[in-house]
């Protein structure tokens, strides 16, 4: 499905005049536009395939060590305001004689970062994702992030934190992969 950036930018151009602003001042005449096309992008992993993204970049590996890539960076829009949230995500997985592509995992997380979002669903998608699509041993997935609608308005926490985390197979059965990968990306739960 395709995004329709022309009734978008009507959208935007009503919603201008709603908050009092006049869409024909020199510094938002082209705003419908740019907010269209940057919804369209932000929006973008609701019209993207996981099956097409990883596209093959799967790689038989008989191994039976936890691959961990940490530090990817997150940007997504809260569904309850659409403001943005941001931070890292962290994904440990245990194969099962497949590996992924090491860009693979930060496509997926982007991919299901680019929707409406609530960071909790967002931290299951990914880690369900990992798991079914390499039928992995076990799979943990832990975000941090920041979000603007709780910084910029409603209680105004500038300093504030979220984290989520899901773990499935492995490393919700065994408390010691569950450990080694908080221990490796640098969160040791004592």
């Amino acid at each position: 499905m395709q995004v329709n950036t022309q009734k978008i930018e009507t959208l935007v151009h009503e919603l201008l005049r709603e908050i009092g602003e006049d869409p024909q001042r020199e510094g938002l005449v082209k705003t419908p536009e740019r907010v269209a096309a940057a919804l369209a992008f932000l929006t973008s992993g609701y019209r993207t395939d996981p099956q097409k993204l990883v596209n093959g970049a799967v790689f038989t590996q008989e191994t039976n060590s936890m691959v961990i890539v940490k530090n990817i960076e997150v940007y997504s829009l809260c569904e309850h305001h659409m403001l943005p949230f941001f931070g890292r995500c962290h994904i440990g997985y245990i194969p099962s004689g497949r590996v992924f592509g090491v860009s693979k995992l930060a496509r997926l997380v982007d991919m299901y970062a680019r929707r409406l979002q609530l960071q909790e669903r967002l931290t299951e998608q990914i880690s369900r994702e990992v798991m079914d699509s390499i039928d992995a041993r076990g799979v943990g997935v832990m975000i941090e992030a920041r979000h603007l609608c709780m910084m910029m308005r409603g209680v105004e926490k500038q300093n504030s934190v979220m984290i989520t985390s899901s773990v499935l197979g492995t490393f919700r059965e065994y408390p010691a992969t569950r450990e080694e990968f908080l221990a490796l990306i640098g969160n040791r739960v004592t």
